[in-house]
């Protein structure tokens, strides 16, 4: 992705190297995708568990930042700027309003939201009660060696999704079926979230295609193949699970990859309307 020239949003705020939780000597392969998996598709905060198999911990130390964070936050800075950019010429036409962008929260570790903590075990996510989104940078290279979701697009891409959740939040869906999944049981609630989720991979997909001037080849191609690295299905497969529908809280690799490319080739945000379809 060509970012050269592209500013770095004000939006951001910085938490890396305040001192928080620190890290062991870790586990990898199938232990640690087993424990990303549970995060991921339970919707719970597994830091416990990689606090005690992994050596995660609290740490009162400030730590100074590598230069691989240093290019890590300017990245996302940049990315977040474009959404910016994108949003503030979209969202008017949807809503004839002024479009008020996210804050987003660099941390390493552990971070505190008013939606409960935040750690790279449960993955970049959107707090409506701030109306920030919360990336641990090091997930991107969970990304590229645990989940096979490599590229600089593909991690665009999930900074772009979490924006998405913002700008569904701004226009009342997400509060709306907040509310709703409160009053219904947990498959439904589950199916609920699942349109939740396909609908902001389709208003990435409409960011994709307002900046694609900026795309690279195989910049697309990056983000669809992210897209089903983190489908329900795939995700439990690789933790060693057989896929189990009912649980799912993301949507299938199909499905993803589908509302992706969908807002990707349409660029039309009217398009995304998840709760209007009988089928996903």
């Amino acid at each position: 992705m060509r970012l050269r020239g592209v500013r770095g949003s004000r939006n951001v705020e910085d938490r890396r190297g305040r001192g928080g939780a620190g890290r062991g000597a870790g586990i990898g392969g199938v232990g640690l995708l087993l424990v990303l998996a549970i995060g991921y598709f339970a919707g719970i905060d597994v830091s416990p568990l990689l606090q005690e198999q992994a050596g995660y911990g609290q740490s009162d130390e400030a730590r100074e930042l590598t230069p691989q964070d240093v290019q890590a936050g300017e990245f996302a800075a940049r990315v977040l700027a474009t959404t910016e950019t994108v949003w503030t010429d979209k969202f008017p036409e949807l809503t004839g309003r002024a479009y008020e962008p996210p804050v987003m929260v660099l941390y390493s570790g552990v971070t505190q939201s008013p939606c409960g903590d935040a750690s790279g075990a449960t993955g970049p996510f959107y707090c409506p009660a701030d109306k920030k989104a919360y990336l641990d940078t090091e997930f991107f290279a969970t990304m590229s060696q645990q989940l096979g979701a490599r590229g600089d697009f593909a991690a665009a891409y999930v900074i772009a999704h979490e924006v998405a959740h913002h700008v569904q939040n701004e226009l009342g869906i997400l509060p709306q079926v907040n509310q709703r999944r409160l009053a219904v049981g947990q498959t439904e609630a589950n199916q609920l979230t699942v349109r939740l989720e396909l609908q902001a991979d389709c208003l990435s997909g409409v960011w994709a295609r307002a900046v694609e001037g900026a795309l690279e080849p195989g910049d697309l191609e990056e983000a669809l193949n992210a897209a089903k690295q983190i489908g329900d299905d795939t995700i439990q497969r690789r933790a060693g699970r057989v896929p189990q529908p009912h649980t799912f809280t993301h949507g299938t690799s199909e499905q993803r990859q589908r509302w992706f490319a969908l807002g990707f080739e349409t660029g039309d945000a009217r398009q995304c309307d998840t709760f209007g379809r009988e089928r996903l």
